[in-house]
């Protein structure tokens, strides 16, 4: 006997033909086994049946097949949520880890840079402490002992100020819950009443008392609130003298030592101030910052101090390479002393020409003597309005000193070389007046006095006899002569005195006077450690200053080189992009205590002018200066 095994079927078409197979075989059976009940049915209502069978389970598995895809289509997009949302936090994560990552990252440069200020502030206290004498130690004790006094007043009254602010609020907060359980307990007895009855006699005198104690109590809590008042007054009054008194002290202590700075010729020495600058300046500024004055005024302020700072580091560096002070530099110094002895005549007409009132007045903002400090402010902030020397004036001697190599005069000798020198100047009388012991020479110094008593000072070296500088202080107001006519003035006067073959590379207008900048020239070289440098009287049309200290120490400077290793267009390309090349020349210019070879290149960038200093050799930056333009001339940082 043949065994059955029933078919699993996976889609619904199967069991449709498996149906239509089994029913036909059913039929086929039946048929067979049973002749005359097939006799007796008709086939066609069979068949409907069978049909109607089969399109049912059709539909049935048909919309079973779509639930099952449906479900699947949600459990698919179910899945792709899921990891979107494990994407996004984990990058949500990242990002906060990454946030982290850079403020701790910020958090450690401020530390960094915070340590670097603190260990700059203490090397330079223990410099200056080594190098300081006991009179300048009794000096900064004593500065330092009224700093402190003043920091302890400051913090005491801003710890008055505080318990007394503590005190107010506190009593304000009693009294605020004493008048509300008043009002409570008025509206209980309100309530158990009933009603609001009429006050008879009782209640008037009741009021009357009430009103009195009242009257009391506030009588009492002015009177004590005024005598606060009071006291906290003249606290805050004592911290503005004291904020006052310790921005005098520093200002003073800065005066002195810019004071000092301008005369000083000893590296030592010079390091000394410079020190003491750079602490004092690191005072002031956390002093300014105390006085309540406008965003630009701070501004202007903090920048003269911000200056100052930075002259005194650079000045420490170059002292620290064994260099000395340009004359350049020498005038800076002076510059700065100039615009801080204005601080300290305000500052000390401010303390102690100002009332009382007045001066809590600037001090909380309510007054127009801020516009003192602004005044101040901008002028501090302004551009010198004299000339800054020429390309690398002042640098002294940078090979073999001319001078040494000349066979010393006497004083009758240079006596006779100054009436020579000043011929047609009509001298009356020459009066030796001293000596000048310099870095690179020694001079002897002379008052040449004309007919009409006008006086010129003189230097002579004492070696060769030559004038080295002189300077007339005759006032020049009219403009009868231009730059041209000047320059022509001053060609002939060098030239009439033995100085031939210089080129003119610097000429500048202050007031009424002409200053023009002459440097060697050889082969096309200009040779700006041989410089001249004169004055001319745009009025009178002559001489009236002349500076020949660096020509006369370098001009005999033997070994030099005049052709470059480097072509002109090589070092051109060098140059930054974006800078117009309006003029160009070969130089040999000072750098430290010798002379380099460079391409000098005069630059335009937009509507600003430099003028770089490039290595022939090499093609690297040597020195840039920036041309700044003034109402009196042109000068260069």
């Amino acid at each position: 006997m043949e065994k059955k095994i029933g078919k699993n079927v996976s889609s619904g078409a199967e069991k449709v033909e498996t149906l239509e197979k089994e029913t036909a075989k059913k039929s086929a059976t039946g048929g067979q086994k049973t002749k005359k009940s097939a006799a007796a049915k008709s086939a066609a209502p069979k068949k409907d049946r069978v049909a109607e069978q089969m399109e049912r389970a059709r539909a049935e598995e048909n919309a079973a097949a779509e639930a099952r895809f449906e479900a699947a289509k949600a459990r698919a997009a179910k899945k792709e949520a899921a990891r979107m949302q494990r994407a996004n936090k984990k990058q949500a994560q990242m990002q906060a880890k990454l946030k982290a990552k850079e403020k701790r990252m910020e958090k450690l440069a401020e530390e960094r840079s915070e340590r670097a200020a603190r260990h700059a502030r203490k090397a330079a206290r223990r410099e200056m402490i080594a190098a300081e004498s006991a009179a300048e130690k009794k000096q900064r004790l004593a500065r330092e002992k009224r700093e402190r006094t003043a920091r302890k007043k400051q913090q005491e009254a801003e710890r008055a100020a505080a318990i007394q602010a503590r005190e107010e609020e506190r009593r304000a907060a009693q009294e605020k819950r004493a008048a509300a359980r008043e009002k409570k307990k008025t509206a209980r007895a309100e309530k158990r009443s009933g009603k609001k009855r009429a006050p008879g006699i009782g209640g008037w005198i009741a009021a009357v008392v009430s009103l009195g104690a009242a009257c009391l109590a506030l009588a009492t809590v002015v009177t004590a609130g005024s005598i606060r008042m009071n006291q906290m007054a003249a606290l805050s009054e004592n911290a503005y003298r004291a904020t006052l008194f310790e921005l005098v002290s520093v200002s003073e202590e800065m005066d002195d030592n810019l004071a000092k700075l301008r005369v000083s010729a000893g590296a030592g020495e010079q390091r000394m101030l410079l020190t003491e600058i750079l602490v004092d300046s690191e005072l002031m500024e956390s002093a300014l910052e105390k006085i309540p004055v406008d965003s630009a005024t701070s501004t202007d302020i903090s920048s003269f101090v911000n200056r100052t700072n930075a002259f005194a580091r650079r000045m420490l560096a170059k002292l620290s390479r064994g260099e000395q002070l340009t004359q350049e530099e020498r005038s800076a110094a002076a510059r700065l002393y100039e615009v801080n002895a204005a601080l300290v005549r305000e500052l000390n007409d401010l303390a102690v020409n100002t009332p009382a009132g007045e001066l809590r007045a600037f001090f909380e903002g309510k007054t127009e003597m801020r516009s003192r400090f602004a005044e101040w402010g901008k002028e501090a902030n302004k551009k010198p309005q004299e000339i800054t020397d020429a390309p690398f004036a002042g640098e002294g001697n940078v090979g073999e000193n001319g001078v040494d190599k000349e066979n010393e005069v006497s004083v009758a000798g240079a006596e006779e070389r100054v009436r020579a020198f000043f011929e047609g100047y009509h001298v009356a009388d020459v009066k030796l007046t001293g000596e000048t012991a310099a870095r690179d020479m020694q001079c002897y110094n002379f008052t040449v006095t004309d007919e009409n008593g006008l006086e010129i000072f003189a230097q002579v070296t004492k070696k060769g006899g030559d004038v080295a500088f002189f300077n007339s202080y005759e006032a020049c107001t009219v403009k009868n002569f231009d730059l041209a006519g000047c320059d022509a003035i001053a060609r002939e006067f060098l030239a009439a005195r033995g100085y031939e073959d210089l080129t003119a590379t610097w000429f500048s207008d202050t007031g009424m006077v002409a200053c023009i900048t002459y440097v060697s020239e050889t082969d096309g070289v200009r040779c700006y450690p041989d410089m001249v440098q004169v004055r001319v009287c745009e009025e009178k049309g002559r001489v009236v200053g002349m500076d020949a200290r660096g020509y006369l120490l370098n001009h005999e400077n033997g070994g030099r080189v005049f052709e470059a290793p480097l072509s002109e267009g090589a070092a051109r390309g060098k140059l930054a992009e974006g800078l117009e090349v309006t003029a160009s020349h070969l130089a040999i210019v000072p750098v430290g205590r010798r002379e380099t070879l460079c391409y000098e290149f005069s630059c335009k960038y937009g509507e600003e002018e430099y003028i770089i200093y490039l290595d022939a050799r090499t093609g690297e930056e040597v020195r840039i200066f920036r041309v700044h333009e003034s109402a009196r001339g042109n000068y260069l940082s």
